[in-house]
């Protein structure tokens, strides 16, 4: 009779297959997987997330104990075997236990000591002080602009964000401290753009070292010269041109006066935020180190190389590469946020394994990766396979920075590496365990990162449960790659999708699908984009050729991230808290649960899916089914858009006049889908100021639009330029409307009140210049004051155009509703019904009490978007009605 071979025969057996040239095909052939060191990593990455802000004492005392225990368990352990105890059932976990103390020790003095640099020093009391410093600091990022924002009718002006660590300070007594403090400095964006003398606009473009101007009393602050220039500045970067502070390279040496601040997250990795005002260039210090260079150089080339792609792919494709999302505009950045896409635009993990997959196949199958990828078919042997993916990994690190997000995401890109020197797939997950224990060692700091908790969960959920999900839909006859494909973008959204609700309030319905077809894209673009990268240094001519090639898989993913952000239903808003995380994590387990019981009911499933389906897309005539908006025959719609305007008149099926377009186009987009407007024949921005203007692209995104309408007082002159180079790229005529003007578009017509052809310009000019309409809808007569304020609204009433005012059916109250209101146009007027656009809790009190009291005193009924949301107004003479979103 045969005998079965011994277990640690039959190991070896496995092994032995394991690490052939062409491997074994099961997946469980090596089985349970080794867990052992995934506690020692929780338990340090908890330690290091706990004592980043502890006292010295506290840090002590816990890495003492800490050691003292582990060492008193380790001696047990050993005296026990010198007196012949052979290891029981507690060996085992005893020295698990040492070792988890060991890593809580180490964890607890890496994070004391990283914790200590951040307090130590000058920088903290004088940040605590908010004073004035001159220091030399050394750059330890990429610089990156601030997101546009709007604060009440302005655009608050850019900043270039740049991380740094302050080797060099100056005191008030003009000695110098040199030390070694983390800190966020922050420059305003238009710091040595230059200012041409004619238009304003810098002649220096992209990447140019332009210098401030100088001369005509520039540098008083608060003088009229100050004022121009900051104009001139504005429209300057409006126009293209490009601060200089955006050119320099990590390890660059600049000298800088700034004014200091504390961070404003307490416990954040920096000492303080030092601001530098003013329009002067960066004085280098010292240049960038030889690494740094290279590494510039090749980031650079890649830039150059997209220069002539489309706007989307010329965007995205550096930022695919090397992270690189300096040109991601607002709008595309907003679009990969709300489809869950956004980790494409971060160096990660993925990005190197993509690389690696070339050499050694796919991570998800590592067991196989010998006969899928470029070694086995070179004859590169299993363990030069290991070093060559080595040299790769370097290579990944210093182009795209040694920083630690970069080295976050070599770590978790390389835990495959370790499967194939040891020729095992049991080795995927203590490798990442060791990289997690390394990483929170090495920069502490990274145990508080959403960041550095979304790439362990989703390199984790690619190496657990994206195998088994594959396989288990395999067995249903689910095609291979599809399966695959369907099981990471799953596992990934599963795990990673408490801790993005966190960050942003919001759960991506559309996020798997998103994921999924964009992930057709990504492995080519990724490869076109690295190779171009390489090639760009020595021929340009072939790295503008790959750069093409990767453009169209680049701009498919724009597409998808695009198209899932337009669905209406693509996101729900969700709790932005961690019991908001449990109850997603709760919802998601329950959800798979019914899901693997469906899989057995094609009919239950396909059910389901079009229900969803049907959530996403929300087609318009079964959305006003349900949810009776928008009211069917709807004449006048006032959209919510926060603190601002943003109106439609209908114009027909699917058309409207948009009158001002809000300041977030996110927000007034969805508005316009909501109402089914897919044409525009006409857009009236009744003046410049920001909370009118700023959500244009939301308007004209993926709508036809025939013409652009603005006032003739071209103030203030960033979103003048912005507005102009909406509609230049998209080649839509703009015109000027004066008072007088008559139009019209089916039932819809209106007349211009104002402006007069020559406004007097004012301190207030921008909202006494607003463009009023007066307008005839299905037996209708609306008022639309724009921001006028009472010395226009007295002029109008005086003017030629005055006596067409009285018997108004609906008013669109001046200024968001503000007490700066004439009465005399309030008695004229007499509105039967007054609608206030205004957000909620703003800080300027609007709509005003007093307002709102003359409004009612005349007869109206007052609505108001910050309580009642979007209104829109149908039927005609005694049947007027509105309805509310």
């Amino acid at each position: 009779m045969r005998r079965a071979p011994a277990p640690a025969a039959r190991r070896a057996a496995v092994h032995a297959a394991a690490a052939g040239r062409l491997g074994a095909a099961h997946p469980r052939q090596e089985g349970p997987t080794d867990l052992r060191l995934v506690p020692p990593a929780l338990a340090a990455w908890a330690t290091a997330a706990a004592t980043l802000d502890a006292t010295p004492g506290w840090v002590t005392g816990v890495a003492v104990l800490c050691t003292a225990a582990a060492v008193v368990l380790l001696a047990v352990r050993r005296r026990g075997a010198l007196v012949g105890v052979s290891g029981g059932p507690g060996r085992w976990p005893r020295v698990s236990v040492a070792a988890v103390l060991l890593c809580v020790a180490g964890a607890a003095v890496s994070a004391g000591l990283h914790g200590a640099d951040v307090r130590r020093g000058p920088v903290p009391g004088l940040a605590r002080q908010y004073a004035t410093v001159t220091a030399e600091v050394e750059i330890t990022s990429d610089p990156r602009l601030t997101r546009p924002r709007i604060r009440g009718d302005r655009a608050v002006p850019a900043s270039v964000l740049l991380d740094a660590e302050v080797r060099r300070v100056e005191k008030a007594d003009g000695t110098a401290v040199v030390t070694r403090t983390p800190v966020l400095v922050m420059v305003d964006a238009g710091a040595g753009v230059k200012v041409g003398a004619g238009a304003g606009v810098g002649t220096g473009g992209p990447g140019s070292e332009a210098e401030a101007g100088e001369g005509g009393g520039a540098g008083v602050p608060g003088s009229e010269a100050e004022g121009k220039a900051g104009a001139g500045v504005g429209r300057a970067l409006a126009a293209g041109a490009r601060s200089p502070w955006l050119d320099l390279l990590p390890s660059t040496r600049v000298r800088i006066r700034a004014g200091s601040a504390p961070a404003v997250v307490g416990g954040d990795r920096i000492a303080g935020v030092l601001r530098v005002r003013g329009h002067g260039a960066p004085e280098v210090v010292a240049g960038p180190s030889d690494v740094q260079r290279f590494a510039g150089r090749l980031r650079a080339g890649l830039r150059e190389a997209t220069d002539g792609l489309p706007a989307d792919a010329r965007a995205l494709l550096p930022g695919l590469v090397v992270g690189d999302t300096s040109r991601i505009t607002p709008e595309l950045d907003e679009a990969f946020k709300e489809t869950d896409l956004t980790h494409l635009l971060a160096v990660s993990g993925s990005n190197l394994t993509i690389i690696l997959a070339l050499l050694v196949g796919p991570p998800g199958t590592a067991q196989l990766a010998e006969r899928r990828g470029l070694a086995p078919r070179l004859g590169i042997p299993l363990r030069t396979t290991a070093l060559f993916g080595g040299a790769l990994t370097l290579g990944f690190v210093v182009v795209c920075r040694p920083d630690p997000s970069v080295l976050r995401a070599a770590a978790c890109g390389s835990v495959v590496l370790l499967a194939l020197a040891t020729g095992r797939r049991r080795s995927l997950v203590p490798a990442l365990a060791a990289a997690v224990l390394l990483l929170v060692l090495y920069d502490p700091w990274l145990s508080r990162s959403y960041g550095f908790l979304l790439s362990v969960l989703a390199t984790g959920a690619l190496l657990t449960l994206a195998p088994r999900w594959s396989e288990a839909l395999r067995r249903r006859r689910v095609p291979p790659r599809l399966a695959e494909g369907l099981a990471a973008a799953a596992a990934a959204q599963a795990l990673c999708a408490p801790v993005v609700a966190v960050l942003s309030a919001r759960v991506s319905l559309v996020a798997v699908p998103c994921n999924l077809l964009a992930e057709i894209a990504v492995a080519p673009a990724t490869v076109l984009g690295f190779a171009a990268l390489a090639t760009a240094p020595v021929l340009m001519p072939a790295a503008k050729a790959l750069a093409w090639c990767a453009s169209w898989p680049t701009s498919w993913i724009a597409d998808i991230a695009r198209t899932g952000a337009a669905l209406p239903g693509g996101g729900v808003d969700w709790p932005g808290s961690w019991s908001g995380a449990v109850l997603l994590a709760l919802v998601t387990a329950t959800v798979l649960l019914v899901g693997r019981r469906l899989l057995g009911h094609p009919w239950l499933c396909a059910a389901c899916g079009a229900l969803l389906v049907l959530v996403v897309v929300q087609p318009p005539p079964l959305t006003r089914v349900i949810t009776g908006w928008p009211p069917p025959g709807w004449r006048f719609a006032v959209c919510d858009v926060g603190q601002g305007d943003a109106t439609v008149l209908a114009a027909g099926d699917g058309s409207g006049v948009v009158v001002d377009a809000g300041p977030d186009p996110a927000l007034v987009d969805h508005c316009l889908r909501t109402l089914g407007i897919t044409r525009i024949p006409l857009v009236v921005l009744t003046h410049f100021h920001a909370d009118h203007v700023a959500g244009l692209p939301g308007v004209l995104r993926g709508r036809s639009v025939g013409a652009i309408e603005t006032t003739g007082f071209e103030e203030p002159g960033d979103q003048v330029a912005s507005v102009r180079r909406e509609a230049a790229a998209r080649h839509i005529p703009l015109s000027v409307a004066t008072a007088g003007e008559e139009r019209r578009t089916g039932s819809l017509s209106w007349r211009v009140l104002w402006p007069p052809p020559r406004p007097a310009p004012d301190p207030d000019g921008p909202n006494d210049a607003s463009v009023a309409l007066l307008v005839r809808s299905a037996g209708l007569r609306l008022l639309l004051l724009g921001d006028l304020e009472p010395p226009a609204q007295q002029a109008l009433l005086r003017s030629p155009q005055g006596a067409l005012l009285g018997g108004v059916d609906v008013l669109k109250v001046a200024h968001h509703g503000s007490a700066y209101q004439d009465p005399e146009l309030i008695r004229r007027v007499a509105p039967r019904l007054a609608l206030i656009s205004c957000g909620e809790d703003n800080p300027y009190g609007h709509p005003a009490p007093g307002t709102v009291a003359a409004l009612r005193a005349e007869g109206a009924v007052v609505l108001r978007t910050d309580r009642d949301g979007a209104l829109a107004v149908a039927g005609a003479g005694g049947g007027l009605r509105v309805a509310t979103d």
